[in-house]
């Protein structure tokens, strides 16, 4: 089982924000559609940075004019990405070892999708319970 494989039932839809928006964008994105990060993406769409709810609180914690700062000023710039067929095992320890939950997937240089850890254990508990029904 692969990433593919979520991606087929989940679709290709990522939640995406510039990095010169504010945070207050990013926090009313992030409640609108009930998620827990964001991609940040350059003006060809390329994956530069993500931007979680963890991010943000971590932040609001340090500074209190959090909200006067740009996405840019506090995303992750280091990020780790995935493609359609990673097995969901490996992704499932990198996310776990990297201490991840959001996982973007590339495919020829495109942004196709983004998992959680959420949906790989799902995957995962969904496939050996169709292997003990069988």
């Amino acid at each position: 089982m692969n990433i593919a494989s979520i991606l087929a039932k989940k679709g290709p839809e990522v939640f995406t924000i510039r990095p010169e928006q504010p945070i207050r964008q990013a926090i009313t994105l992030l409640a609108e559609h009930n998620i827990g990060a964001l991609v940040v993406v350059d003006e060809a769409g390329k994956p530069m940075g993500i931007i979680s709810e963890r991010d943000i609180v971590r932040e609001a914690a340090r500074n209190e004019q959090v909200f006067s700062k740009a996405v840019r000023d506090i995303m992750t710039k280091e990020i780790i990405v995935g493609g359609p067929h990673d097995d969901l095992i490996s992704v499932g320890n990198t996310m776990t070892e990297k201490r991840i939950r959001h996982l973007p997937i590339m495919d020829k240089g495109k942004l196709v999708g983004i998992v959680t850890l959420g949906d790989v254990v799902k995957a995962q508990r969904d496939r050996y319970r169709g292997e003990v029904d069988t």
